[in-house]
């Protein structure tokens, strides 16, 4: 069972030593929203061993064919750090790193087949999230919300 948690004593704070919060406060809230459906999705099916610092991997636009320095320069994170987590996933199974072609000296990152349906299972998730907004919101103001945030990404 979901156990679904309200920000609005959050939100409805307008007072205090620092005011009301601000835009990056308010995207991280729906972004943890997100971010704990595509955990739940992911572990009713059977993935329990995704947590969520590897769901930075899975990502869009995804790891496949990238090299591990390309996806830490990506994630704004240390090579090591990515290759440890590169690591957990391939001995899980998501993944594997193969001799780049072009470079033997580096890697390629290729999803399995059950890396791929995790991905999947992370789109459905957040498919899902988006469904419920649409009916919170309405289709016109989930469809300027979207319009607005691909602006900020241009």
């Amino acid at each position: 069972m979901r156990r679904e948690t309200t920000s609005s004593h959050f939100t409805k704070f307008q007072s205090g030593p620092f005011g009301p919060p601000l835009i990056g406060a308010l995207l991280r809230i729906p972004w943890e929203t997100v971010r704990r459906r595509m955990l739940e999705r992911l572990h009713e099916r059977g993935f329990g061993d995704l947590e969520a610092p590897h769901l930075s991997v899975f990502q869009f636009p995804g790891p496949q064919g990238a090299r591990p320095s390309e996806l830490a320069a990506r994630l704004h994170t240390s090579k090591q750090s990515i290759n440890h987590l590169l690591g957990q996933l391939e001995r899980s199974g998501y993944l594997v790193r193969r001799d780049d072609p072009e470079d033997k000296r580096s890697k390629r990152i290729h999803l399995t087949r059950r890396g791929r349906f995790a991905i999947l299972t992370i789109r459905e998730a957040v498919a899902e999230v988006e469904q419920e907004w649409e009916r919170r919101l309405g289709a016109r103001q989930l469809a300027l919300l979207r319009n607005l945030l691909r602006k900020l990404c241009e």
